[in-house]
C-alpha cells in the first residue's frame, strides 16, 4: 500500500517526508519543484504492543537463546509513502511539469495533502495564499485531471471490449454521474455509487476517488501554544519542521519533548495510523522466540488468506488457526498460560481476523 504527499511547492512536503523517514532522504529546498521524480520510503506504523509482546516472550521463553536474544527480532507493519513533487495551478494543462506529476498520484492508493498554514518570509509562497485557497487550488487541478479522463473514456466507451454488452449502459451511466459531479467541483468519492458502479468504473483509477488526509503543517509557536484550527476527521494539524527536528531524538528524548508540549502522539505518529486505517488496514500478530511481528492485511480478511501473508504454503495447506486477543494474552501472561486456562480459540477457514489478534496458524503441505 502506498500513500502520496501532495500539495503546492514549499509547503513542507519533503521536509515531512524526510521526518517520516527520520533521515534527510528527499532534498527540502526553498524554491519550486526540488522534487521532480518521487521519493520512496517505508515507515514503521507505530504500535506499543509489539514491546508489550516481546517482553511476555522474553519472560515465557527466557531472555536468551545460545548466544542470541529472545526475540531475536521486532518486525512492526508498514507503510510506503510517496514524496511528489509540488502540483501547481494549471497542472491539468502541464503547468510545472503537471502531467508527469499527476500520474504518480495514480500510482498511490491514498493521498497525504500537505497544506501550508504558517508564515514564513524566508520561504517562498510559490502559489500558495491561505489554506482554504491552496486546498481548493489542489483539489482543482485533481477534478479537471478526472474529468480528462472521463472524456477520454467515455468516447471510447463502446469500444472497450473488456467491459460486457450488458455492463455498458451501467458504465455509461456512472460516468455520467461522475462527470455532472466534478463539473460542479465536487469529488468523485462524493457520488453515490453503488457498489457494483464503483467496480465498473475501477479500471479508471481517478485522483478524486482515492482517499485524503489533510495535514495542515503549522509554525512551531501554533504546536507549542496547543492552538487548534477546525478540522476534519481525516485532518492533522502538525508542524513538518518540529517532526523533522523531533526525528533525530531518541525515542526517550522524544516522548520527553511532547510531554512538554502536552501532546500524547507525534503528528508524524498521528499521520501514519491514519494513513494506516484510512486504507481499511489492520494488523494481526505472531509471537515466538523467533520473531515478535506485526502482520497487514486488509479488514475482513479471512484467517487461510492471513496466514498466505505469512507464506503462501500456510494458505494453501490452511488446517486452523489458534488464535487470543492482544488484550486478553498480557492479562494473562504468555501464551502457556493462556492455553492452560483455555483461552486459545481455534478457529476455522471462515474466521473474519480482528485487529490484535495473536495468531498460530496450523498448516500442512
Amino acid at each position: 500500500m502506498q500513500i502520496g504527499i501532495i500539495g503546492l511547492p514549499n509547503v513542507g512536503k519533503s521536509t515531512l517526508f524526510n521526518a517520516l523517514l527520520k533521515k534527510q532522504v528527499a532534498l527540502a529546498a526553498n524554491y519550486p519543484f526540488a522534487t521532480v521524480e518521487p521519493n520512496i520510503g517505508v515507515v514503521d506504523v507505530p504500535d506499543e504492543r509489539l514491546d508489550k509482546l516481546a517482553e511476555l516472550v522474553k519472560v515465557e521463553f527466557g531472555g536468551r537463546n545460545g548466544e542470541r536474544e529472545v526475540p531475536e527480532k521486532t518486525i512492526p507493519a508498514v507503510v510506503k509513502f510517496v514524496d511528489i513533487a509540488g502540483l501547481v495551478k494549471g497542472a491539468s494543462e502541464g503547468e510545472g511539469l503537471g502531467n508527469k506529476f499527476l500520474s504518480h498520484i495514480r500510482e498511490v492508493d491514498a493521498i497525504v495533502h500537505v497544506i501550508r498554514d504558517f508564515e514564513d518570509e524566508n520561504v517562498t509562497r510559490a502559489g500558495s495564499t491561505n489554506p482554504q485557497s491552496d486546498k481548493e487550488i489542489i483539489e482543482t487541478e485533481l477534478i479537471l485531471a478526472d474529468l480528462q479522463v472521463l472524456e477520454t473514456r467515455a468516447g471510447s466507451l463502446g469500444k472497450d471490449s473488456r467491459v460486457p454488452d450488458k455492463d455498458q449502459a451501467k458504465k455509461s451511466q456512472a460516468l455520467e454521474k461522475l462527470s455532472v459531479a466534478l463539473k460542479k467541483g465536487e469529488l468523485a468519492s462524493s457520488v453515490g455509487l453503488s457498489d457494483g458502479e464503483k467496480e465498473l468504473v475501477k479500471d479508471l483509477n481517478l485522483l478524486t476517488f482515492k482517499p485524503v488526509i489533510q495535514v495542515f503543517n503549522v509554525s512551531e509557536s501554533a504546536v507549542a501554544s496547543g492552538s487548534e484550527i477546525s478540522v476534519s476527521t481525516n485532518s492533522v494539524q502538525l508542524c513538518a519542521k518540529l517532526e523533522s527536528e523531533l526525528s533525530n531524538l531518541s525515542e526517550e528524548e522524544q516522548k520527553e519533548y511532547l510531554k512538554e508540549l502536552g501532546l500524547k502522539l507525534s503528528g508524524l505518529d498521528k499521520v501514519i495510523k491514519l494513513g494506516y486505517d484510512l486504507l481499511g488496514l489492520q494488523t494481526f500478530l505472531t509471537a515466538g522466540p523467533k520473531e515478535v511481528r506485526a502482520w497487514t492485511i486488509k479488514k475482513g480478511t479471512k484467517a487461510p488468506q492471513a496466514a498466505g501473508t505469512i507464506h503462501t504454503d500456510f494458505e494453501r495447506g490452511f488446517i486452523s488457526a489458534e488464535v487470543i486477543s492482544y488484550e486478553n494474552l498480557i492479562a494473562v501472561g504468555g501464551w502457556k498460560a493462556a492455553k492452560d486456562k483455555g483461552l486459545i480459540r481455534i478457529e476455522g477457514k471462515t474466521y473474519e481476523m480482528k485487529d490484535g489478534d495473536v495468531v498460530e496458524f496450523n498448516f500442512s503441505v
